[in-house]
């Protein structure tokens, strides 16, 4: 066997590996998220004979370590797509201004209606999951209303950073004016999935399914864009309008994950560059390897917030935002130069 033939098997086989590994780190997970509570260990066998054990673990560990995965699936994907779209490793799912869009709708919401996002009624925790989307696919309307559509993407990113520092301040004044939103915001600001339930769970699979559908289908324009903005115009592709998608799916996956789950920050940005780190491949499987580490990042995350300081609980935001900051930084800094701040330049 030749060594050029070698290294095409080779190439061919480690995708296939990174899944494996993923769908097994995903499951191990999944058991350890409905074992583990806020409390340490608890048997699972005792479900079945002690109605209370059940409800907790039916009820609650369940649809949160689920949800735990479907919101990094959701974050990972955007962040792919994001990077893909602005040929730049360092764009992550927020650069539209979705998270602060969120956070002031949110906010506002709060300050309007008196809500608090501990409440259990289902009425209240669907306005401020709809504020929170709502907020978030608003701000990327007006990023795209700024930028004049997608055609131009430096100023798309720009409008972007724009857009986001604005509605991070008019959060910070609505706090500042109405100050018992700020208890209120805490744990949606920090991140936490604790208050995933069923129908959280679900809608997120769905949108993921969906997102991630229509991104593979677009992902032969990411491939293009890879290569440099006149080789995918001399292709024919319809730039505009695949673009307007790419940023639908950008905007309706960030929307979705921050509206159940609140701001998780470095997931969406990490993930990708983990799997680019493991495998060489196009974006098609870039995609949904980058889904799938984010979904075992997030369940990680999830676990070590609730083990670290047990009885009491971490938010998974910040744990995520230390970790992966950490990483990013080790990163960028590495003495080789091919890290991801070399190849942001």
């Amino acid at each position: 066997m030749t060594d050029a033939r070698y290294e095409v098997i080779q190439m061919a086989r480690k995708p296939a590996l990174l899944s494996i590994l993923l769908i097994g780190l995903t499951l191990l997970f999944s058991v350890a998220g409905i074992a583990v509570g806020s409390g340490g260990l608890s048997g699972i066998l005792t479900a079945w004979s002690d109605p209370v054990a059940g409800q907790i673990l039916w009820d609650i560990r369940l649809p949160r370590t689920l949800g735990a995965w479907g919101a990094g699936a959701l974050l990972a994907l955007a962040g792919a797509v994001a990077q893909g779209l602005f040929r730049n490793p360092l764009a992550d799912p927020f650069l539209l201004g979705s998270a602060s869009g969120a956070s002031f709708g949110v906010a506002l919401a709060l300050a309007l209606f008196g809500v608090s996002p501990l409440a259990t009624q289902w009425l209240v925790q669907l306005g401020l999951t709809g504020a929170a989307f709502a907020g978030a696919v608003g701000a990327v309307l007006l990023t795209l209303l700024l930028a004049r559509g997608v055609q131009h993407t430096l100023r798309l990113l720009l409008c972007g950073v724009v857009v986001g520092v604005v509605l991070g301040a008019l959060s910070s004044l609505v706090m500042l004016v109405v100050p018992e939103v700020m208890q209120a915001m805490q744990s949606f600001l920090l991140g936490s999935t604790a208050f995933v339930g069923w129908s959280a769970c679900i809608l997120m699979l769905m949108v993921w399914a969906a997102c991630m559908a229509l991104a593979w289908c677009l992902s032969p324009i990411l491939d293009a864009l890879a290569l440099g903005e006149s080789t995918a115009q001399s292709l024919g592709l319809p730039l505009v309008q695949m673009r307007m998608a790419l940023v639908a799916v950008l905007a309706l996956a960030t929307g979705t994950a921050v509206a159940q789950t609140g701001l998780i920050a470095f997931v969406g940005l990490a993930a990708p560059h983990l799997v680019r780190s493991v495998v060489k491949v196009t974006h098609a499987k870039l995609l949904l390897l980058s889904s799938f580490m984010g979904g075992a990042l997030l369940m990680a995350a999830d676990l070590l917030a609730r083990w670290l300081i047990a009885p009491q609980e971490l938010p998974v935001g910040v744990l995520t935002a230390v970790l992966g900051g950490g990483y990013l930084l080790w990163l960028m800094h590495r003495s080789d130069g091919t890290g991801i701040g070399a190849r942001a330049q």
